[in-house]
């Protein structure tokens, strides 16, 4: 369970990486998952910033857990 949590921790912050290198520069079009929703039209930036403090935070409860 635990590996799978931070699988999905890195996938968060790749995304929210992805999605803010596509707002600040326009690069790496297609590969975010951010820009494929319509209802974010505008919100892109703050949608990626939200993905990498949400990373974040399951990182930091994945810690307070302990090593197993």
């Amino acid at each position: 369970m635990k590996q799978l949590l931070e699988f999905l921790g890195v996938a968060l912050l790749f995304q929210g990486a992805v999605g803010l290198a596509h707002s600040f520069t326009g690069a790496l079009r297609g590969w975010g998952l951010i820009q494929r929703f319509g209802f974010l039209d505008g919100y892109e930036t703050y949608a990626s910033v939200a993905l990498i403090v949400l990373a974040c935070a399951l990182f930091a409860a994945l810690r307070s857990l302990g090593a197993d």
